[in-house]
C-alpha cells in the first residue's frame, strides 16, 4: 500500500448524523464551517447501522456506508465539498462492537450456523462455557417474561420471508438454521394425514428443501440466501406451497390455551445455535462479550487478522483513496491488545508507526498519562477538558461546598468512597456473569498452585472484586509477559488498598496479586504461564466497562456536591487547580501530544461546556449558594410527595435539581416550555442511572412520577410560591458569569497546545445535558447568517462590533464571534499554533490570581492569549462587597477592573501587539521597562486594563 499523506487537522467540528441529518445535510453546512475557521469535518460512525440508528454505533455491516445517511454517493459529495475547500474529514470507527441484530449479515450467519459458521470466530463468544450459560449456543436474553411463559402465550412465533424461516418476537427476528427450515417445509404433526405423491410436499419444494438442508457446515449468508431464494420463489409464485407452509407455521405456532401444541416448536427452538432467555438474565448467563451491559452490542475479536481485514476494508479504503484524513477510535480500552491494534491500523494506513492522523477515545484517570508508545496523536480531550474546567473552579470556594453538601443532604462528601461503593455494586447487579467466568478461571489456575489450591471461589471472587474496584484507572495495557511499571504500578496500588479494606483477605489476595502482576512460581510450565497472562487480558477488558459503570454511569448521578466536577474522566471531588498547574499541564501536553485534540464538549459529556461554566460559578460564592439553598428547601419541603415511605426527592437528587435549573435554565423565554420537557426526561435518566429509587432494571414508576411533580410544582409560578422568582434572580447572575467562564474556555482550547474540537451547535450558548438532550437538531442556518451577518459588521471595525456583542452577550453571538476571530487567526498562522513554543505568563498586582495568560512563539512570531477566571469573585471584590453578596451583573474591563495589574513578558516578547478581536494597538509603556545604566531589566509589563478594555477575552498577535 502506498504510503498515506499525513494531515493534522487545525480545527476541528464533530458532526452527529443520522436518518434526519445525512451526508447532503452535512455537505450544505460544509461552507459555513469553513468561514467559522473550521479546517476539518469530525464525523459520528458512518458506516451501515440499524434502521433509524441516532447515533450509528450500532453497525451492523462496516464494509458498506449507511444507506439511510446518502449511501457511497452522498458520502463521496461531502468529501468532494470539503476537499473543493481545502478541508479534511475524520471519521469515527467502531472497532469493539457491532450490533447484535438480525440486519447485521455476519451475526445472523452465526445464529444460523452457531460455531461452525463462517463469521463465528468473528465474535468473542464463549462456545464451551463452564458457567451457567449455554454451552455451544449463544445466548439471547432478549425476552420480557420467562421462556416457557412467553412460548405459551403465543409471542414466539415463526415466520417466512425471502430471506429465510425466522422466529419472531415482537420486533425481533432470528434465524432458522438450514435443517430446521427444511424441517418446517416438510412436517406435519404426528397423527396428521401423510401428503399424497401429487402434493408439493414430496415434489420441488421437498427437493429445494432437501439442497437446503444438505449445505456444509461453515456456508455463508449468501450460499444460504441463493438455496432459499428457490424456495422463495415457490412460495411467491404456487398458490398451493404457499398454503402448504402456512399451514405447517399455524401448526407450529400452537394456540395460546393448548400448551401442549407448542411442543413442536420448543424442539425446533433446542435445535438452533441460541437460546432466546429473559432479559434479567443476561448479567449472569450471557456468553458473548457485551459493549459495557448492553446485550444489543457484541464485542468483536479485533486481535484477529481476519477480523481486523473484514471490519477495516471499507476505512482503509477511503482513506487509500484520500476521502478521509484522519481516524477516531472508538472504546479502545475494550480491544484485547491497543496497542497492538493501533500498530496494524497505522501499517495498514501505511502511515508508518504514527503518520496517519488518528486520536484514541481513552478515558484518562487524574494524573494519567497517555501510554508513550501508542502510535496515536493524542486523546479526544477529556482530558483536556476536565483541566480547564477546572482552572474555572474557585479552590477556597469548592473546599466550603463539602459542608454545604453534608449539611444540605446528610451524606460526608467522600467521592472515592462512593467510587468504591458503585464500582462493587455494578459488579454484583450488572456483570456477575463476567466476574464468576473470571472467578472460575482463576480457580483453575490456583489448582495449579501449590499455595493456592486451597482457596476457596467466594474467597477469589471477593479479592477479585475488591481489586477491580480499587483500581484507580480504567484498565492497565500489559500485552506480554513484559510488564510497564505503570501498570505495575496501578495494580500494586489496588493490591494495597484492597488489603486495607479487608485483611482477612490477604491468602487470595497474594495469589491474585501474583496472577495479575505475572510474578510465575519457578516450577510453572510454559503452557500454564501463558494461562496466568490469558487471565490479565481477559481482566483488563473488564475493569473498563466496570469503571465506566459505575463511575460514570452511577457514581456521577449519586454525589452532587458540584455537578461542573461530575464529568466522564473528572473529579468531583477536586476544588480546582491554579493558573501555574495548567501551565505545567500545557507543557506536558505540548510536548508530548501537541495534536491531540481539545474538546470542551461532546457527545458523551454529561453536560455542555456552557452548562458546566455555569455551575463554577457557585464555586465562587459559596455562601450566597448555601442561602439559597437553605430557604429553597425550606420553601419547597411541602412540595415533596412521600413514596414508600420517603418524601421525594432526597437531599442528592434536589442538589441535582436546583444545580441542573441553575446550568440548564434557557436565555430566551421562548424555549422554556421545551426546556421543561427536556428537564423531565433528564430526570428520569438521571435517577435512573444512580439506581437509588428507580433504575433501567428496576424503574419505579411512582418515585419517577413524584420526582417530576416535585419539579413542576417548584417551578409554577404565583399562588404564594416564592421560589421562581428567587431562583431567576440568581441564576441571572449564574448565567452572566458562567458565560464569561465559558468564552474563556473557548479561547483557552484554541490557543493552547493541542487541537481545538467543537461539538455540533456549541459555537453559540448550548444549555445541552448529556444524551440524547445533546443530539437535538442544531440550526446551522441560522448560525450562517448570524456569522455572516458578523463578518459584514466587522467592516465598520472590531472595536465597535465587540463593544456591542459585550451588551448583548445573552444571544450567543459573543461566543461565534470568539470562535470565529480565534480560528480564523489560528488558521492563518497553524504552524505557531502547531509548533509554536508555549511560554506561561505571571500577573504583577492586586488581581493577578484573576487571570491566566500564555505566549506561543515561533522563530520571531508570537501570540498571547489572556483570559480572566473567577471573575464573580473579582467582582465581588471589586464592588468591595462581603462574601455573602451577588457580584454586579458587570463585566471585568479596563482600570476599574484590573487597576494596576500588569502581565510579565518575557524580554525577547514584542512591545507591540494587536487585539485579534478589537484591533486596538497595545503597548507595553517605556516607563515600566525599568530601565538601569542604560540597559533593560529583561522585563516588559503588560497591563490588564489595556488588555481587556473592550473584550472580555484577549488574543493579540505580536508586531515586530
Amino acid at each position: 500500500m502506498r504510503s498515506v499523506r499525513p494531515r493534522i487537522p487545525t480545527a476541528t467540528y464533530r458532526l452527529q448524523f443520522n436518518p434526519q441529518f445525512r451526508f447532503a445535510d452535512a455537505a450544505a453546512v460544509v461552507p459555513y464551517l469553513d468561514a467559522l475557521g473550521i479546517t476539518d469535518l469530525y464525523a459520528s460512525p458512518i458506516f451501515a447501522a440499524r434502521a433509524g440508528s441516532p447515533h450509528g454505533y450500532d453497525v451492523t455491516d462496516p464494509t458498506r456506508l449507511n444507506p439511510e445517511l446518502g449511501g457511497e454517493e452522498g458520502f463521496a459529495a461531502l468529501a468532494r465539498a470539503l476537499q473543493d475547500r481545502g478541508m479534511g474529514l475524520i471519521l469515527d470507527v467502531v472497532p469493539n462492537h457491532m450490533a447484535a441484530a438480525a440486519d447485521n449479515p455476519w451475526w445472523r450467519d452465526v445464529l444460523r450456523r452457531g460455531p461452525d459458521a463462517a463469521h463465528a470466530r468473528y465474535f468473542d463468544i464463549d462456545w464451551t462455557t463452564g458457567g451457567p450459560g449455554p454451552a455451544g449456543k449463544v445466548l439471547l436474553p432478549v425476552l420480557g417474561a420467562p421462556y416457557g411463559r412467553a412460548l405459551e402465550n403465543g409471542e414466539l412465533t415463526l415466520a417466512v420471508s425471502e430471506d429465510g424461516l425466522w422466529v419472531r418476537y415482537h420486533e425481533h427476528r432470528f434465524p432458522l438454521n438450514p435443517i430446521s427450515c427444511a424441517r418446517v417445509l416438510g412436517w406435519r404433526p404426528e397423527g396428521a394425514a401423510a401428503p399424497g405423491p401429487a402434493h408439493p410436499a414430496p415434489g420441488e419444494l421437498a427437493e429445494a428443501a432437501a439442497q437446503l438442508a444438505a449445505l456444509p457446515a461453515g456456508a455463508g449468508e449468501d450460499t444460504f440466501r441463493r438455496a432459499w431464494g428457490k424456495i422463495w420463489e415457490l412460495y411467491r409464485t404456487r398458490p398451493e406451497i404457499k398454503n402448504f407452509v402456512d399451514e405447517n407455521l399455524r401448526l407450529f405456532n400452537g394456540r395460546k390455551d393448548d400448551p401442549e401444541s407448542f411442543d413442536a416448536l420448543h424442539t425446533l427452538l433446542e435445535a438452533q445455535a441460541y437460546r432466546l432467555a429473559l432479559w434479567r438474565t443476561a448479567g449472569w448467563k450471557i456468553n458473548y462479550r457485551r459493549f459495557f451491559d448492553i446485550g444489543d452490542f457484541v464485542c468483536l475479536r479485533a486481535e484477529d487478522e481476519e477480523v481486523f481485514a473484514a471490519t477495516h476494508a471499507l476505512v482503509l479504503r477511503l482513506a487509500r483513496e484520500g476521502w478521509i484524513t484522519g481516524l477516531r477510535i472508538d472504546h479502545l480500552d475494550g480491544l484485547r491488545d491497543p496497542a497492538g491494534y493501533l500498530d496494524r491500523l497505522q501499517q495498514a494506513l501505511g502511515g508508518g508507526s504514527s503518520g496517519f492522523y488518528i486520536v484514541a477515545e481513552k478515558i484518562l484517570a487524574e494524573d494519567e498519562e497517555l501510554p508513550a508508545g501508542w502510535p496515536v496523536h493524542g486523546t479526544t480531550g477529556y482530558d483536556f477538558l476536565n483541566t480547564v474546567n477546572l482552572l474555572f473552579v474557585d479552590g477556597r470556594g469548592a473546599a466550603a461546598l463539602d459542608g454545604v453538601y453534608t449539611r444540605f443532604t446528610g451524606e460526608r462528601a467522600d467521592f472515592a468512597a462512593v467510587v468504591h461503593a458503585q464500582k462493587r455494586r455494578v459488579m454484583r447487579e450488572l456483570f456477575p456473569g463476567e466476574v464468576a467466568n473470571l472467578v472460575r478461571q482463576l480457580a483453575r489456575l490456583a489448582e495449579d498452585d501449590r499455595h493456592a489450591r486451597d482457596l476457596t471461589c467466594p474467597e477469589l471472587e471477593e479479592a477479585l472484586v475488591e481489586v477491580t474496584a480499587s483500581l484507580p484507572v480504567y484498565r492497565t495495557y500489559t500485552r506480554d509477559f513484559a510488564m510497564a511499571a505503570r501498570d505495575r504500578a496501578y495494580v500494586e496500588s489496588a493490591l494495597a488498598a484492597a488489603a486495607r479494606y479487608d485483611p482477612a483477605l490477604e491468602p487470595a489476595l497474594s495469589f491474585l496479586g501474583r496472577v495479575l502482576l505475572l510474578n510465575f512460581p519457578a516450577y510453572l510450565p510454559a503452557e500454564r504461564r501463558r494461562a496466568w497472562l490469558d487471565f490479565v487480558l481477559r481482566w483488563q477488558q473488564l475493569t473498563g466497562p466496570i469503571m465506566a459503570k459505575g463511575f460514570e454511569d452511577t457514581a456521577l448521578y449519586v454525589y452532587s456536591r458540584l455537578l461542573s466536577l461530575n464529568e466522564v474522566g473528572g473529579n468531583p471531588a477536586a476544588t480546582g487547580i491554579s493558573a501555574a498547574d495548567f501551565h505545567r499541564r500545557s507543557l506536558i501536553r505540548g510536548a508530548r501530544w501537541p495534536h491531540s485534540l481539545n474538546a470542551t464538549s461532546t457527545h458523551d459529556t454529561k453536560r455542555s461546556e456552557d452548562v458546566r461554566a455555569r455551575i463554577n460559578v457557585l464555586s465562587e460564592i459559596p455562601a450566597a449558594w448555601a442561602a439559597r439553598l437553605a430557604r429553597w428547601r425550606a420553601w419547597n419541603e411541602g412540595k415533596k410527595a412521600a413514596v414508600h415511605g420517603r418524601p421525594v426527592p432526597d437531599g442528592n437528587t434536589e442538589l441535582l435539581l436546583y444545580q441542573t435549573l441553575l446550568g440548564a435554565w434557557p436565555l430566551a423565554e421562548e424555549e422554556i416550555p421545551a426546556f421543561r420537557e427536556r428537564l423531565e426526561r433528564y430526570l428520569v435518566k438521571a435517577t435512573r442511572e444512580a439506581k437509588v429509587h428507580t433504575s433501567w432494571l428496576k424503574p419505579d414508576p411512582a418515585y419517577e412520577e413524584a420526582l417530576l411533580a416535585f419539579a413542576r410544582r417548584i417551578l409554577e409560578p404565583g399562588g404564594g410560591n416564592p421560589f421562581p422568582e428567587d431562583f431567576l434572580a440568581f441564576q441571572k447572575v449564574v448565567a452572566y458569569y458562567g458565560a464569561l467562564g465559558s468564552l474563556a474556555q473557548t479561547l483557552l482550547k484554541i490557543a493552547s497546545p493541542g487541537v481545538p474540537d467543537f461539538y455540533q451547535g456549541t459555537e453559540l450558548w448550548n444549555f445541552s445535558l448529556v444524551d440524547p438532550d445533546n443530539r437535538r437538531h442544531v440550526d446551522f442556518k441560522r448560525r450562517a447568517a448570524l456569522l455572516a451577518a458578523l463578518r459584514a459588521r466587522e467592516g465598520a471595525g472590531r472595536a465597535a462590533l465587540a463593544g456591542e456583542l459585550v451588551r448583548t452577550w445573552a444571544d450567543g453571538q459573543i461566543k461565534l464571534y470568539t470562535v470565529y476571530r480565534a480560528l480564523s487567526f489560528r488558521r492563518e498562522r497553524c504552524e505557531l499554533f502547531a509548533a509554536g513554543e508555549y511560554l506561561p505568563l505571571e500577573a504583577m498586582g492586586p488581581r493577578r490570581e484573576y487571570v491566566v495568560a500564555f505566549a506561543r512563539r515561533l522563530d520571531g512570531e508570537w501570540v498571547l492569549a489572556a483570559v480572566p477566571r473567577l471573575a464573580a469573585r473579582l467582582q465581588v471584590e471589586n464592588a468591595g462587597q462581603d462574601k455573602d453578596h451577588l457580584p454586579p451583573l458587570r463585566p471585568p474591563l479596563g482600570a476599574e477592573a484590573w487597576g494596576a495589574t500588569s502581565l510579565v513578558l518575557p524580554a525577547a516578547a514584542p512591545a507591540h501587539w494587536e487585539n485579534v478581536f478589537t484591533e486596538e494597538k497595545i503597548t507595553a509603556p517605556a516607563s515600566l521597562f525599568g530601565r538601569a545604566t542604560g540597559a533593560q531589566t529583561g522585563v516588559k509589563l503588560l497591563p490588564l486594563a489595556s488588555i481587556f478594555r473592550t473584550f472580555p477575552v484577549a488574543l493579540l498577535a505580536g508586531c515586530i
